[in-house]
């Protein structure tokens, strides 16, 4: 059994190894077919041909209070992944590890969020280790004053989607701005992060596809490589949400001063009682401890060394009064202690502490109070609720190792152009190489988490012992002409011959200690019992 698992170990492992060492030799399966970009989009981008398009502008804002100096001065390149499986598949990759990069483009058509969903999505890879970094994208808000060149993250924008990550914090962002339609604020809404443990996305050196999806119904859905990883709504699982309170707390309401809301009050009818003394001490020397007889009082512990001698550069107005090294009193060796002796201290068991008058219930508590709820001045209805216009898509972030990869980048209103794009884009990717069949995802999984070896032999192992417990053939072990061929429920046998000159026979042992085994002299149809042997051989 454990031969069969090591060879089916080191098989899988021989596989895998083989389909690693296929991957990061750049053989696959098919070559890169360039997409069709879809005329329904409203902005999509393969960064496939070509130098960068001319509709991608670096931002060229200056660092505040340098004027000659650029904010975002990181380095923007079109290259193909370092890992890639499908020759010629191109993207957009952020090359300056540690400086901020700024990158945005307009929109085929300004975008209003009314009637159609909103479906944003692009793929991600870190090529490199991430410490702490992003690779989000922002829908940036239509303006007089949007100024592509001008890009920085005081932008207005609608939306803002994608991963961060720093430190060991996992995130997918999804903020989403608005303005109030009665006061004019501005609020970003933040989006409850998923349960789901995200360290895989970054850490695994793998492109990732991430889909936002609004609909008209302020609902919305999360997905990472087609798998839904979050939902919610706009109305009530956003921080703030969109949906107002219908009432709030009356900003002009103040507690009456005659408002008690002292739950518990010291009891002002308790007296302090006659034999509380407040000034007894906590501890108190031991009575029951007496000096030691051959502790030296009149001793010191130290006393300053005699060969001592002072310095003969010793300068007692720079140095001050010169006084010997203190040593160790030589009429202490032979003492338990010297110098002055106080017993050791314990609790004083007539201390008290301060006396306080012990809490009641208060007759006048009124209750925590509250101001009163007056109707929202700034309530309104969100299901007639609409975004200021989107006009472009903006790159801005900031990674510590660079690296960080974009590609396929997509904004529709249309789930079936949508879902064309992901099968001529990821669609490619992921069906370069063949899939793993489903014992070489369980190897795939054990290496990653080396523990769930000991689940696999146990889910393997056990069928297999109670298969052979319970079902193996009723057989008779040995051979039939030895003694042993038979089974608790088969009539007694009668020993066999024994040889006669072997040391361990039973009968040699009976001639030299006749109080030794006993031999079984039963025959069939004839049983004795231990007491009538016993009288037997009396």
């Amino acid at each position: 059994m454990l031969l069969q698992v090591v060879t089916l170990y080191v098989f899988l492992r021989l596989t895998l190894t083989y389909q690693e060492e296929t991957k990061h030799a750049g053989l696959s399966q098919s070559q890169y077919r360039y997409p069709q970009i879809p005329e329904e989009a409203f902005f999509a981008e393969t960064f496939d041909k070509g130098q960068l398009d001319r509709k991608w502008v670096l931002s060229k804002v200056m660092k505040e209070g340098e004027e000659d100096v650029l904010k975002y001065d990181g380095e923007w390149a079109l290259e193909e992944p370092a890992n890639s499986v499908l020759p010629g598949n191109r993207a957009l990759v952020l090359k300056s590890p540690g400086r901020h990069h700024a990158i945005a483009a307009y929109l085929r058509s300004a975008y209003y969020f009314r009637d159609k969903p909103l479906i944003l999505q692009y793929e991600v890879l870190f090529q490199n280790a991430v410490d702490c970094g992003g690779a989000y994208l922002k829908l940036l808000s239509h303006s007089n004053q949007l100024r592509l060149n001008q890009f920085n993250d005081a932008t207005p924008y609608s939306i803002m989607f994608g991963p961060d990550k720093c430190g060991s914090s996992y995130k997918v962002h999804f903020i989403f701005c608005d303005s109030d339609p009665l006061t004019g604020l501005h609020h970003e809404r933040h989006a409850r992060q998923p349960d789901t443990d995200l360290s895989e996305y970054f850490t695994d050196r793998k492109p990732h596809l991430y889909t936002l999806r609004l609909d008209p119904n302020h609902s919305y859905e999360i997905r990472i490589d087609q798998s839904l990883i979050s939902k919610g709504s706009l109305l009530e699982d956003m921080d703030p949400p969109l949906r107002p309170p219908a009432e709030v707390f009356d900003p002009n309401d103040r507690k009456p001063e005659d408002w008690d809301d002292r739950p518990h009050i010291l009891d002002p009818l308790a007296t302090k009682p006659l034999d509380w003394d407040e000034n007894a001490p906590a501890l108190i020397p031991d009575p029951s401890v007496q000096r030691p007889p051959s502790w030296l009082v009149e001793e010191v512990p130290f006393i300053p060394d005699p060969q001592a001698q002072r310095p003969h550069d010793w300068d007692d107005e720079m140095d001050g009064e010169w006084e010997a090294p203190q040593i160790s009193n030589p009429a202490c060796s032979q003492a338990i202690g010297c110098g002055p002796w106080s017993p050791p201290l314990i609790s004083n068991p007539a201390y008290k502490g301060k006396w306080r008058a012990p809490m009641i219930d208060n007759p006048s508590y009124q209750g925590q109070w509250q101001p009163r709820t007056i109707p929202n001045p700034a309530s309104f209805d969100p299901q007639s609720f609409q975004t200021s216009p989107v006009t472009a898509v903006g790159l801005e972030l900031w990674s510590v190792t660079g690296g960080v990869l974009f590609d396929n980048i997509l904004l529709c209103d249309d789930p079936e152009v949508a879902h064309r794009w992901t099968e001529d884009t990821w669609g490619q990717r992921k069906t370069s190489f063949v899939q793993p069949g489903l014992i070489l995802q369980l190897l795939m999984a054990t290496h990653k988490s080396p523990w769930l070896w000991g689940v696999l032999v146990f889910i393997v192992g056990l069928p297999v012992i109670l298969f052979i417990s319970f079902m193996w053939p009723d057989k008779r072990f040995g051979p039939p002409d030895m003694e042993y061929y038979y089974k608790k429920s088969d009539e007694p046998q009668p020993d066999g011959p024994q040889d006669p000159d072997g040391p361990t026979s039973l009968r040699a042992y009976v001639a030299e200690d006749p109080i030794g085994p006993r031999r079984r002299e039963n025959k069939k149809g004839q049983k004795k019992s231990d007491l009538e042997i016993k009288i037997g051989r009396k």
